[in-house]
């Protein structure tokens, strides 16, 4: 991805999330100037890769295959002194896909927090860890469902779905409904070890320095300064 199409997805959320009146924390509008600056008081966001996550999933077309997020608070894998659980907001625009995935060990539920409708695609993971040709069960706000393999759930603005691990899901903003604010809460998010793609695909973009960053990604902090 190009660093313009990273800072514009960047502002472009933060202006979305400021009309629903939802504050991102100090952290989210850090310079990379400011990150120079950053001591041993900062390393939670560090280590638990918290902030901004741009990604296009390699495609090389963003508005067709991508998603903004910024990661609000999480743990760190294995570590037992940390948070045990996950919070993000992310932006989904009409038609941008969220490519075919699992996770291995992470519950999440996936919010629809206003704007336009989210859809969510469904399959169960067989033993060969392929979608499977069997009813899919989910639960949406306290009511359990069993669905076709491939259904295509419907998420109205307050309403969202839990995913369990080995559930196959996808998801994406409904055509002519509106780009959509999107919550996450979830047990601790392991993007190195706790994401399998129905694709092989990469998680995080390689850059073009097309222009200085606006803010820095969770994966390019500097190292902790000393002073």
């Amino acid at each position: 991805m190009k660093r313009s199409q990273i800072n514009s997805a960047i502002q472009t959320m933060i202006e979305f999330a400021d009309s629903f009146r939802f504050h991102l924390p100090p952290f989210a509008h850090w310079t990379p100037e400011d990150w120079q600056r950053k001591g041993s008081e900062c390393d939670e966001i560090r280590a638990a890769a918290l902030g901004w996550d741009v990604a296009d999933f390699g495609s090389g077309d963003f508005a067709r295959q991508g998603l903004t997020l910024f990661t609000i608070r999480n743990g760190v894998h294995d570590r037992a002194d940390t948070k045990p659980y996950c919070e993000k907001l992310m932006m989904v625009c009409e038609n941008q896909l969220t490519p075919m995935h699992f996770h291995w060990k992470k519950t999440e539920d996936i919010i629809n927090r206003g704007g336009g409708n989210l859809i969510c695609k469904v399959y169960q993971a067989d033993q060969d860890e392929r979608p499977a040709d069997t009813k899919v069960a989910v639960a949406m706000d306290g009511r359990t469902l069993e669905v076709q393999p491939g259904t295509e759930l419907v998420l109205e603005p307050g309403e969202s779905i839990t995913l369990t691990p080995y559930l196959y899901h996808s998801f994406w903003g409904a055509e002519g409904t509106g780009n959509v604010l999107v919550g996450e809460v979830s047990a601790v998010n392991d993007d190195a070890n706790d994401n399998r793609f129905l694709e092989k695909l990469p998680r995080f973009p390689g850059i073009e320095e097309d222009e200085p960053p606006l803010r820095l990604l969770c994966n390019e902090y500097p190292p902790t300064a000393t002073s």
